[in-house]
């Protein structure tokens, strides 16, 4: 059995958003972190590692930096790594990432036991679409916000978030599998998983390597294939600092009423 994790590094949004002329974001200029959602994902497929000993490959798409992060989660007990990484992939939307993802897995292999997880959404876009495209277009089994996850032999028994309470789906494998922060807490890198770190494998899928995957073709990936067009990036405004009212009584309350009304809120 092997598990792939699907990764993003995204800007660290704590920060200035740096835009591009085409409106894309300029990831080059700014400092990124692992999507924090994708953590959980890690660690969902760690806890199965340990179960059953079986294979943790995790996989991202980006520019050759984003190999270091993932070397970060080889540390945590990844087995190895996949950077899908070329020219042509630049730019691409959520239609277009999931069509180079899914025809990455499914270059490397995909067999009846292999589960994919991804997280529930990354901070950058926050449309939850890649996981979901990627199960679609691997004609896959899903189930998305996953907060609980118990192996079986060839299923998956999920425990679905809702709006309103939970649904527990037995799903068979192959699938892929959102996951939700309420699922688990990450694991820190260990000193012996950062001391060989770099001793395991990551393989570099460009578009030579991929070109001929089905799912994969010139009009369909990068800028030039993504339907979804950004018409504005930008850093919202500061808001201003808040005032704090000393006490908890009723003076206090009045004090907040005046200032409601002096203002025209109440």
């Amino acid at each position: 059995m092997r598990i792939y994790v699907c990764v993003k590094q995204v800007p660290d949004t704590s920060g200035k958003v740096a835009v591009k002329e085409n409106g894309t974001l300029d990831r080059a200029s700014m400092a990124t972190i692992i999507n924090p959602d994708d953590m959980n994902a890690m660690e969902a497929a760690l806890k199965l590692k340990d179960e059953t000993g079986c294979q943790v490959t995790v996989v991202t798409m980006g520019p050759s930096p984003a190999a270091e992060m993932l070397r970060e989660l080889i540390a945590m007990g990844a087995d190895d790594g996949i950077l899908i990484s070329s020219r042509e992939f630049g730019g691409s939307d959520t239609f277009a990432t999931s069509q180079i993802i899914a025809g990455a897995i499914h270059y490397a292999g995909l067999s009846d036991e292999d589960i994919i997880f991804c997280g529930r959404q990354a901070i950058d876009g926050d449309t939850a679409q890649v996981g979901p495209q990627i199960a679609e277009k691997l004609d896959i089994p899903q189930v998305t916000y996953a907060a609980e996850i118990k192996k079986n032999r060839k299923t998956l028994e999920v425990k679905r978030a809702l709006e309103d309470g939970y649904l527990r789906i037995e799903v068979q494998t192959p699938c892929l599998i959102t996951c939700i922060k309420e699922l688990n807490v990450p694991r820190y890198k260990t000193l012996s998983g950062i001391k060989h770190c770099y001793e395991k494998p990551i393989e570099v899928y460009d578009f030579e390597k991929l070109k001929d995957e089905p799912l994969i073709e010139l009009d369909t990936i990068g800028l030039k294939g993504s339907p979804t067009n950004i018409f504005k990036s930008f850093t919202p405004p500061q808001k201003g600092i808040g005032q704090m009212l000393p006490g908890a009584d009723k003076n206090t309350v009045k004090m907040l009423v005046e200032k409601l009304k002096d203002q025209h809120v109440i």
